[in-house]
């Protein structure tokens, strides 16, 4: 596993975006801490596209349970303004064989918490219906809501050797 680049907001922006994504990796990983200026969904654009993705969540909060499927590109909640004071969202993003040319499935870990009212968790499966490799992926918010300052988003190569095994470096 490689970091290619972490990037932490110095000023609020709807969006977080890598670039030029190196083309000699297996999959990738991005791990997001995020919060947004107020409610906000997090979103995922891959090669500056947010259509034909669809998904399937379990979701939890503490007192209630939920399963739901969409055709959007959401990938969890963020803490908001709403919630406590400077707690930030939680999100793992996983992405098998980001270079080859079958659609790009994905898995999201995400949890956040309001220490006065809620805590919730989602487990979500993703698919994105395209068959180019990822050369591009943002971290956005749905209806242009602001991430804050002090969210960041790490994203990581994972390479695996020719004998199918993850090579740790």
């Amino acid at each position: 596993m490689t970091l290619i680049e972490t990037k932490t907001l110095g000023t609020a922006t709807t969006q977080i975006e890598f670039t030029s994504i190196p083309q000699d990796g297996t999959d990738l990983l991005v791990l997001i801490s995020a919060r947004s200026a107020s409610g906000a969904d997090t979103r995922l654009s891959l090669n500056g596209s947010t259509a034909a993705f669809s998904r399937r969540d379990l979701s939890g909060s503490g007192s209630a349970a939920s399963a739901s499927t969409a055709n959007d590109n959401y990938i969890g909640d963020m803490g908001n303004s709403a919630y406590t004071a400077n707690t930030f969202g939680s999100t793992n993003l996983y992405i098998p064989n980001y270079t080859g040319s079958a659609n790009k499935n994905f898995s999201v870990e995400a949890t956040n918490e309001n220490n006065a009212t809620v805590v919730s968790l989602r487990i979500l499966s993703g698919l994105w219906s395209n068959t180019a490799a990822i050369t591009s992926l943002a971290i956005l918010t749905n209806s242009g809501e602001n991430l804050v300052v002090g969210s960041t988003i790490s994203l990581y190569k994972i390479t695996k050797g020719t004998d199918g095994i993850v090579v740790v470096s």
